[in-house]
């Protein structure tokens, strides 16, 4: 893929960006907008979220959105205008956190990372024309490597890195089955997913041990792409001709840093019969059913 490609065209496309107030998400948010799409700044801080706006330029709008309160996903969704939405981008997350929970109960992570947005992705799927893209990131490969479905909140083997790990696995789940059901349904639209690679961002600074944060601190200064470069896989995916359930990351050494390129994952990322389980799984925790079923589309 070419090393100079960047985002230059968008005029008229609508754009929710999840977590656009900072980081990854801002970077991206900045490209789309400056290239004509409106993007709508999904956030839990409607003040910081419209600081970032006013900061981005172009057309923008700030929503309120909390992945880790089902019920602030479905008011942002019954907010919706049922105006088209070209691209939905599941960029917000948490990473490497304390043992936390959700408003509902979920393990912080699992709730936030994939829940949430399983959630407002089935639920805006009736208004999404184009794609969804979900960010997901090259740590889905640590941890236990799979998904824990005996326990998916990890009660009693709680580790930051095994609960991110888990629910970076299940964004690429989530991507594939995604396309797999869209596909069966007829459905132009594209699920696709990315991860930037190692890239500086505010979300290292969470870490729950403070060894670990002081070590990414050194990281992030002296080997980690900045967020505008860890943004560009997402962009790439938001924006070229890809097959639904692409991965796109950055084409350098370890795909930790460099031009957008498809990415490699692993055999768990790829396994169909975990991701129609964790489907299944992901209805039964948040209530919301598969956003097309209702739907007929021509």
């Amino acid at each position: 893929m070419a090393t100079k490609w960047n985002v230059t065209d968008l005029p008229g496309r609508t754009a929710v960006i999840t977590g656009a107030n900072s980081g990854l998400g801002l970077a991206t948010a900045q490209a789309l907008a400056g290239a004509g799409a409106h993007v709508v700044f999904a956030v839990r801080d409607l003040e910081r979220g419209g600081a970032a706006a006013a900061r981005t330029g172009g057309s923008t709008e700030v929503r309120r959105l909390d992945l880790a309160d089902l019920a602030s996903v479905r008011e942002f969704a019954d907010a919706w205008d049922e105006r088209p939405l070209d691209l939905l981008i599941n960029n917000a997350g948490v990473m490497m956190l304390p043992e936390l929970r959700t408003k509902d109960g979920f393990e912080m992570q699992f709730g936030t990372n994939h829940l949430g947005h399983f959630a407002l992705t089935n639920l805006l799927l009736p208004y999404v024309t184009d794609r969804v893209v979900t960010v997901s990131s090259g740590l889905h490969r640590s941890g236990d490597g799979v998904i824990g479905f005996a326990d998916v909140n990890l009660r009693g083997r709680y580790s930051p890195t095994r609960a991110y790990a888990q629910s970076k696995l299940a964004n690429l789940l989530f991507t594939l089955e995604l396309q797999r059901r869209l596909t069966e349904a007829g459905s132009p639209v594209r699920s696709l997913a990315a991860h930037p690679g190692y890239a500086a961002t505010n979300l290292q600074s969470h870490h729950a041990n403070p060894v670990a944060r002081a070590f990414l601190g050194i990281g992030n200064r002296l080997l980690a792409q900045s967020d505008r470069a860890g943004a560009l896989p997402t962009l790439y995916a938001a924006t070229q001709d890809l097959p639904g359930a692409a991965y796109v990351g950055p084409d350098g050494l370890g795909e930790m840093r460099g031009a957008p390129a498809l990415a490699g994952r692993s055999a768990a990322a790829s396994d169909p019969e975990a991701a129609r389980r964790l489907w299944t799984l992901s209805e039964e925790l948040t209530g919301v059913d598969w956003g097309l079923s209702k739907v007929s589309r021509p």
